[in-house]
């Protein structure tokens, strides 16, 4: 799995820090931060959720 984030599209909600913490963080303004562009598999599924709860769809996943 590879991730990409917009960040210029991310309206700050956190749901992603929520879902996958080990893979999101956010900044100061509570834009997304990537902290991994490849999680391995135990956290694939919070990802998957993540991508599917961004209220800005700022969430993309390239399942390989």
């Amino acid at each position: 799995m590879h991730v990409e984030v917009d960040q210029p599209k991310c309206v700050a909600s956190g749901q992603c820090v929520l879902m996958a913490p080990d893979v999101f963080d956010q900044d100061d303004d509570g834009i997304v931060e990537l902290l991994t562009d490849r999680p391995g598999p135990g956290h694939r599924d919070g990802v998957r959720e993540a991508a599917a709860v961004c209220p800005a769809a700022a969430i993309r996943l390239e399942e390989e």
